[in-house]
């Protein structure tokens, strides 16, 4: 059955959780605040997974708790509970990591085992995401197959992925409901629409998740027949992605009374992103300084000092001169010395020029000097180039260890790792910057078309701009290319 329907008497307790997205540690400090699974009831509203880096911790714990207290814990599905996200985000990734795509694969089958909805003390509606144009009366959630990946629209889809209006409450349409723009997919539902499906089928409001929370809860506007909030929202997943600096909340239902516990993220082991080992981390900085190693024995021999050594090469060469013509005489120097003096004769007695004097050789020996300067300064610009890649490349990396994400979404990259942090000052600001991942990724053929779109566009583009417009791009190009240069040549300590 997609529906589980609970009424239990006044003597059990029920924590209602919502989204963990593989936040381990925090899962545990929920288990604290919620209470001994052994004397509580929990029902999790979904999304245990992706996002977070213990994603498969947090799987494996809630399904042994599954097991061995199969009477006191519920589990629905969320909308990250299938292939395509966990595909997308973070969640095959860890698993491939860590065990195997074959544990990927086994998870992702179970998940497809989750109820999507439940009603609790058959008063209140708990689903992941909302409701849906579809959903009329509780016996429509059995007309729904949920042994199957979720659809991108339909009855199963909205469950999982629809959301309360921006401006619930105080809507100036009357439509129940309207397209969702944030997540690509489903709708976003009124609060009239809501009134109407809790007084058709009697109950007192809808209970979900999905959505962060500053305070880690949010009660919508109450209903004018019960005075009860509509709607509440629980998310569960405190100082989301490390950037949201959000609480965390579990609602406790007792004695037919409600509260909220509220509670604050856990310390955590670092992790590196993707999941990267030590060694491998460590290759690019160890490469560096090789690099720079490399550079510093190259750069020892500065043009100064190559001067001074073609001044010192001279005044051996002239002291070599003046050896020879002082050495002892000989006989037949002795006569040459008694012969009279000739043109012939001074030219014999004349030290023949060295080879290394000869203006060919001077030319020679200055461009075999400049070519190994040209190359000391090549391997300084390559090394320095090799720098600059390595940190933008370990910015990618922070960006998407920031983002929770192995794909950044399309933009991401104009702030960069530091630029985004810098730009979040609150939650809101954060919310913001991460509303790409909200959306509903694109699959693969549609990427694939989209990019097929984007060079056939880049093509036309092309073809049909004016050749000094192309001329004058290729200017400025060049132009960059040499300031880069002009910039990577400038001094550097090494």
């Amino acid at each position: 059955m997609v529906l589980w329907i609970y009424n239990f008497g006044i003597v059990h307790v029920l924590t209602v959780c919502g989204d963990i997205h593989g936040q381990y540690y925090d899962l545990m400090k929920l288990f604290e605040v919620g209470g001994d699974p052994e004397t509580t009831r929990y029902l999790f509203l979904g999304d245990y997974v992706d996002r977070g880096y213990f994603s498969i911790e947090c799987v494996l714990y809630l399904w042994s708790l599954k097991i061995w207290y199969p009477n006191s814990v519920f589990l629905l599905r969320g909308n990250h509970e299938c292939r395509h996200l966990t595909d997308y985000f973070t969640f095959k990734t860890e698993c491939k990591h860590k065990y195997s795509e074959r544990v990927y694969d086994a998870c992702t089958e179970s998940f497809c085992t989750l109820p999507l909805a439940a009603v609790m003390n058959k008063q209140f509606l708990c689903v992941h995401g909302g409701l849906s144009p579809e959903l009329n009366t509780l016996d429509d959630f059995h007309r729904i197959n949920r042994f199957r990946e979720p659809p991108t629209h339909g009855l199963m889809a909205d469950l999982l992925w629809s959301d309360p209006l921006e401006d619930y409450g105080q809507e100036k349409s009357n439509e129940f409901f309207i397209h969702n723009h944030v997540r690509g997919c489903s709708y976003y539902f009124s609060y009239h629409a809501a009134c109407a499906f809790l007084e058709k089928n009697n109950l007192l409001s809808v209970i979900r998740a999905h959505e962060a929370q500053d305070a880690g809860y949010r009660m919508y506007k109450k209903t004018k027949t019960t005075g009860f909030p509509s709607v509440m929202t629980i998310f569960s997943a405190p100082n989301y992605l490390d950037m949201y600096n959000n609480k965390a909340a579990v609602l406790k239902y007792e004695n037919n009374v409600m509260n909220i516990r509220q509670f604050n993220a856990s310390p955590h082991p670092y992790w590196l992103p993707n999941f990267m080992d030590v060694f491998t981390w460590s290759l690019p900085f160890v490469g560096e300084k090789i690099t720079d190693m490399l550079l510093a024995i190259l750069n020892t021999c500065s043009k100064e000092e190559l001067t001074e050594d073609d001044l010192v090469m001279e005044l051996e060469n002239q002291k070599a001169i003046a050896d020879g013509s002082s050495a002892p005489s000989t006989p037949s120097a002795a006569s040459a010395a008694s012969a009279p003096s000739t043109p012939a004769a001074n030219a014999v007695s004349s030290p023949p020029p060295s080879p290394e004097q000869t203006p060919e050789a001077k030319a020679e020996k200055e461009a075999s000097m400049n070519r190994i300067r040209q190359k000391i300064l090549a391997v300084g610009r390559i090394s320095r180039v090799f720098a600059v890649l390595r940190q933008e490349s370990e910015s990618v990396s922070e960006l998407k260890d920031l983002m929770g994400t192995t794909k950044l979404p399309y933009g991401s990259l104009a702030l960069g790792a530091e630029g985004l942090r810098r730009a979040i000052h609150n939650f809101d600001d954060a919310k913001r910057s991460d509303i790409e991942n909200e959306r509903l990724p694109p699959t693969k053929e549609e990427k694939t078309r989209e990019e097929k779109e984007k060079i056939h566009k880049a093509i036309e583009a092309a073809q049909n701009t004016p050749q000094e417009e192309l001329e004058e791009i290729e200017a400025m190009k060049m132009d960059e290319v040499r300031r880069n240069s002009l910039a990577l040549d400038s001094p550097r300590d090494v």
